[in-house]
């Protein structure tokens, strides 16, 4: 292998690692917190695209919310899908809080609509 060729396997492979580090550290759940919480408001925008559908929600205080659903697949098996919902319908969401101080960022394990629940991640409901 030449000098050219062993930078360019080097920075390929650094690249790749940066990317599965980062990729790991934002579907993992060491960004949330333990306890779960509950949040109620109303859908601002729906967002079905990969690697996570997300919802905007609007809480009461008129804070918006994300709210990171299940991976594409999950999501579809909870019986969400993006014609599920719509902006302006009240939902409330069961899930974990960033850890990050002041982020209204969460990831959700069930949202209920029109009081039908939709589990994204059912083994973790009142765990963790």
């Amino acid at each position: 292998m030449t000098v050219l060729g062993k930078r360019v396997f080097l920075a390929t492979m650094a690249a790749g690692l940066f990317a599965s580090t980062a990729a790991l550290a934002h579907h993992g759940w060491s960004w949330a917190e333990g306890e779960q919480t509950t949040l109620q408001g109303q859908i601002h925008a729906i967002s079905m695209a990969p690697p996570h559908p997300t919802l905007q929600v609007r809480a009461a205080d008129g804070q918006i919310w994300q709210v990171d659903l299940g991976n594409p697949s999950q999501t579809r098996r909870s019986g969400f899908t993006g014609d599920t919902a719509k902006p302006g319908d009240a939902i409330t969401v069961l899930g974990n809080r960033s850890r990050e101080a002041g982020a209204r960022h969460m990831k959700a394990v069930r949202i209920t609509l029109a009081g039908k629940n939709y589990d994204m991640y059912p083994e973790r409901i009142g765990s963790r």
